[in-house]
């Protein structure tokens, strides 16, 4: 094999490798819509005691002891709980964190590929939304007052 043919084949390993980079980090943090028949895993009810979940949503996120983003995460989930609970009492939105280390089995349940993930619960604990990875800012409030706006329909 050339110089140029071995240049050649290291190029082309690294432009796949960015592109496919580019597409996962693309698609991180983004809303992904549930639909109510899409799995087995739809509700999350016995993932803990009643009181622990909101009223009318809760943002349910998974994490892991090693995991660098999720403190973060959890900051910015509790802001925007907060945020949206004050005109309906401090029970109506609440972050609710699973330790996926304490709890493997729900990794495979839900299909967690990376943590954080986090799934956006309404208030009859049926999954309405998950994000890979932190949530967008944006697409996780949007996500949020569409859960809530139905409450009120």
């Amino acid at each position: 094999m050339t110089v140029v043919g071995s240049l050649a084949i290291v190029a082309g390993v690294l432009a796949v490798a960015a592109v496919l980079g580019l597409l996962l980090r693309s698609r991180t943090g983004r809303a992904r819509v549930v639909t109510s028949g899409a799995s087995g895993a739809t509700t999350v009810a016995h993932l803990a005691s009643r009181e622990a979940f909101g009223t009318a949503a809760t943002l349910l996120q998974f994490s892991t002891p090693t995991c660098a983003r999720c403190p973060a995460t959890a900051r910015q989930l509790d802001a925007v709980a907060a945020s949206r609970s004050t005109a309906g009492g401090p029970d109506r939105v609440r972050r609710l964190e699973i330790d996926l280390a304490e709890r493997p089995e729900l990794a495979r349940r839900f299909d967690v590929m990376q943590t954080p993930t986090v799934l956006l619960v309404d208030g009859s604990h049926t999954v309405r939304a998950r994000f890979g990875g932190p949530p967008r800012q944006p697409e996780l409030v949007a996500a949020l007052d569409a859960v809530l706006t139905e409450e009120h329909s």
